[in-house]
């Protein structure tokens, strides 16, 4: 039996560009169930503010199911869809968060490393009142049906964005420095 070598090669060349097609990687978008949140505490009681507002895109790899690479990832929220249960909360928290100059709060990949199946550390550069820092984020990561959920959380303070801690009633309510940013973010093709 005589093999063309001609014919091998371009075998070989059309299997490996199916299998680098099959792996490649795909742009996502953000879906209208992703959610995120900001809590904190102050001297009367904790508070949290919720949106679902958020748009984004992405750039993953999943191969067999699983997650095997992140290019890009970025999000943006409306600064004013952060909504809590009370209207004068909210006012107070817009003017601490400037969104008359800054009507958006960002988030931009810069790099991401595969902890294991599940879990990924994210590097990424965090915009909040027009002050950007860069914050590394560990996210548990899920392959859906359509592409993909991210889940994780960050800690940061009034101070880093160069913001005041809000106060109310004359003073007398003072927030904490800390709070807790977390989202729950689902991407799909």
């Amino acid at each position: 039996m005589k093999i063309n070598i001609a014919k091998l090669f371009a075998l070989v060349i059309t299997f490996l560009g199916m299998t680098s097609f099959m792996n490649a990687q795909k742009s996502y978008a953000l879906d209208g169930k992703s959610t995120f949140s900001v809590a904190g505490t102050s001297t009367l009681h904790d508070w949290e503010m919720k949106s679902a507002s958020g748009t984004g895109t992405a750039s993953f790899t999943i191969a067999n199911a699983k997650l095997t690479e992140i290019e890009s990832l970025s999000v943006t929220l409306l600064a004013e869809s952060v909504k809590s249960e009370k209207k004068s909360m909210d006012k107070v928290a817009y003017e601490t968060l400037k969104t008359d100059k800054n009507k958006n709060i960002k988030y931009v990949l810069k790099s991401a490393e595969k902890v294991n199946d599940n879990t990924w550390e994210l590097t990424g550069t965090y915009t909040i009142a027009g002050v950007s820092k860069v914050y590394k984020t560990t996210v548990k990561t899920t392959v859906t049906k359509d592409g993909l959920n991210l889940q994780g959380s960050n800690k940061i303070t009034f101070t880093e964005f160069g913001m005041k801690s809000p106060t109310a009633m004359l003073g007398t309510i003072k927030t904490g420095q800390d709070l807790t940013i977390k989202f729950n973010l689902t991407f799909n093709l």
